[in-house]
């Protein structure tokens, strides 16, 4: 298990790779608010949980990327924390993976608590806030039918979820997935920004659009 520090405009991140496939959980605390969400709340949700309240934020949101059990494994701890119902988001098109656990059984994991169900759809274009900050909703399937990515308006950000990797892409192995679909989603919404943006992504070290562009072996004829 380890945890990064960063700021990104004026917000501040905590990156924690937690669970068994490593995930990294985004904590995104505004100052002014002194609010929080939780961007995959990946597992251990009591550690995430200590995470805010060692900042004085309170969380009051939880965004999935997508509906993989590694992605919301610690949302039941987080909710359960709380005094206050926590929203939980996601893309309609993975509320049935949701809803199956995530996979959680195809790899030996029985005992899951998946937490609150999602009640806020995702779609392409919404906006998400927290406090004066502004993050777009784009939806790029693939890796799952619901995938998507937030971006991060004034802060030159993506949280990518599993749609891209330093050096990869998200595996399209899994029900729902497709790699043409995936490589056509990276090409729309990545690709397409600018090379200094940087790419917060679901496992291993975050990196930017620059660096993929120029080399990661996946895109090389996109």
């Amino acid at each position: 298990m380890s945890s990064d520090s960063l700021l990104i405009g004026n917000l501040e991140v905590r990156a924690i790779a937690l669970g068994p496939a490593v995930t990294n959980a985004y904590l995104v605390g505004d100052p002014d608010t002194e609010l929080a969400v939780v961007i995959d709340p990946a597992w251990d949700g009591d550690r995430i949980n200590r995470e805010a309240e060692l900042r004085g934020w309170r969380i009051h949101q939880i965004w999935l990327t997508h509906g993989h059990f590694d992605h919301f494994g610690g949302a039941g701890a987080i909710s359960e924390a709380s005094a206050t119902p926590i929203p939980v988001a996601l893309h309609a098109d993975d509320h049935s993976l949701w809803r199956m656990g995530g996979g959680a059984s195809a790899f030996g994991i029985s005992d899951f608590d998946p937490g609150p169900e999602p009640t806020v759809n995702l779609e392409h274009g919404m906006m998400l806030r927290l406090g004066a900050h502004e993050f777009e909703v784009r939806h790029t399937p693939g890796h799952s039918p619901g995938h998507v990515i937030l971006k991060y308006q004034q802060g030159g950000a993506v949280f990518c979820g599993d749609l891209i990797f330093r050096g990869s892409v998200g595996r399209t192995d899994l029900p729902g997935g497709d790699m043409q679909t995936l490589l056509s989603s990276i090409q729309q919404e990545v690709l397409t920004l600018s090379d200094e943006v940087q790419l917060l992504v679901g496992h291993g070290p975050a990196t930017s659009v620059g660096m993929e562009r120029r080399t990661n072996p996946f895109l090389s004829d996109i």
